[in-house]
């Protein structure tokens, strides 16, 4: 079933270099039947009108953007400055150790219980905050990221074992991490079963894998629908629900140990700021973009199972 939204109404990105589309069938049970879901504009700056379209698999219920630019075209749609995943760490006054050791996040909370031979890879590292923290933490850290740019400074300014691409990685060695970490991440591959494949391969026996991704089954996408924070079109390319998420990772081999809801205050609050902004849905929106608001609705949106985060903690 052909599924061709408004986004092939401008055939060229923003910078007028033409746009490679593809088809793709679905990325968890390869059924090529599917319903529109949702679409949505690229919400940068520069995104100028293009819209993109996100379907559900009648199968098994994966929601995923189709079409969606090709692996060759996707780079036009990340932005070359201020992107926020790419920013290197900001330079700060110096904690004590254990102060950092028990600093809450959700990513201390479950990658430190967990040691081994404290060799980590981080996915999707971006601008490195997460791999120099380890690393301080004794850590063996390394990192993976698509963007050339980002790789080279994160190399350079903070000397830390980056590498560039994605999974598989021709660098990297079968069963040589203990840990593996995705921090919305997974959402922008092209084919999220083959990375956590090759994750699998990468990790030693009993190694751990950390996945955190938007939850599209969120009690804030269905406030906002499109204006939702986790959307992020094009650039988020899998939409996940805990249940998609679970099914991906036991097909791609992987024991699923728990499954834990993220609460995040700023993306209820960006949604609901970008609702107000372009004039969609009803008034009380408005009261989502003050922090108190935002902090009891995403409270409840905890207690209830509904957070527009999801974190997947996995076993080899």
């Amino acid at each position: 079933m052909s599924y061709f939204p408004r986004a092939l109404a401008a055939p060229t990105a923003t910078s007028g270099v033409a746009i490679e589309w593809e088809e793709p069938v679905c990325l968890l049970c390869s059924s090529r039947q599917w319903s529109g879901l949702v679409e949505a504009p690229d919400p940068t700056v520069g995104g100028k009108g293009l819209w993109f379209g996100v379907v559900q698999c009648q199968e098994c219920g994966l929601c995923f953007t189709n079409p969606r630019p090709s692996r060759n075209s996707i780079g036009q749609f990340y932005p070359t400055e201020g992107y926020a995943p790419h920013q290197l760490p900001r330079p700060k006054e110096r904690r004590p150790r254990w102060l950092e050791r028990f600093r809450p996040s959700p990513q201390r909370q479950h990658a430190l219980v967990w040691c081994g031979q404290r060799r980590l890879l981080d996915f999707g590292c971006g601008g490195g905050s997460f791999l120099q923290r380890m690393g301080g933490l004794g850590w063996q850290v390394t990192g993976v990221d698509m963007s050339a740019t980002t790789v080279c400074r994160v190399r350079a300014e903070l000397g830390l074992r980056v590498l560039v691409g994605s999974l598989p990685h021709p660098e990297l060695e079968p069963e040589s991490f203990d840990v593996i970490t995705m921090w919305q991440s997974l959402e922008h591959v092209h084919q999220p079963r083959e990375v956590l494949q090759e994750a699998f391969r990468l990790l030693t026996p009993g190694g751990k894998l950390l996945v955190a991704v938007p939850n599209i089954d969120s009690l804030a996408y269905r406030w906002f629908g499109p204006d939702w924070f986790g959307l992020d079109l094009p650039r988020h390319l899998t939409h996940f629900t805990p249940l998609t998420l679970s099914l991906m990772l036991e097909r791609t081999g992987f024991r699923l140990g728990s499954l834990r809801m993220v609460r995040h205050t700023k993306w209820l609050r960006s949604s609901a700021a970008g609702a107000v902004r372009r004039h969609r849905g009803p008034y009380w929106h408005r009261w989502l973009t003050s922090k108190v608001a935002a902090q009891l609705a995403t409270l409840y949106s905890h207690l209830t199972r509904q957070t527009d985060c999801i974190l997947a903690i996995a076993y080899k």
